[in-house]
């Protein structure tokens, strides 16, 4: 196994094909800019986020606790991580049916007589 560098994350380009199947830029949630930064830092970010490397630039320290919420997001990347993190944890909504669909019967819908409406036709 190859061990992490953040040269080799910082080259290396950040996708989530589960939550992003088409890409950062055509979903919608990401400016231009911020794409462009998840992108580039996303992998460096998550692997210090992980615990997989450790920080060893001041920019990484910076990640690290714009991450946690130490400190507020000071570059694009911060803040794009932010909100990819935000989009990606957020409760899924749920139905206000259950989780099964409805299902009407046409026929035990109305069975009161009084409903129907006689209609004459002219045989002329």
């Amino acid at each position: 196994m190859t061990k992490l560098t953040r040269e080799s994350l910082v080259n290396r380009l950040f996708n989530d094909p589960k939550n992003y199947p088409y890409g950062f830029s055509r979903s919608g949630d990401f400016s231009i800019n911020e794409s462009k930064a998840l992108s580039q830092y996303g992998a460096l970010i998550a692997a210090l986020v992980d615990g997989e490397i450790s920080p060893s630039t001041p920019e990484d320290e910076s990640f690290l606790a714009s991450a946690f919420g130490k400190q507020d997001p000071k570059s694009i990347a911060e803040k794009a991580w932010l909100k990819y993190q935000k989009r990606i944890n957020r409760p899924k909504m749920g139905s206000i049916y259950g989780s099964h669909k409805a299902s009407v019967d046409i026929d035990s819908e109305s069975t009161d007589e009084d409903d129907d409406i006689p209609i004459e036709l002219d045989d002329e």
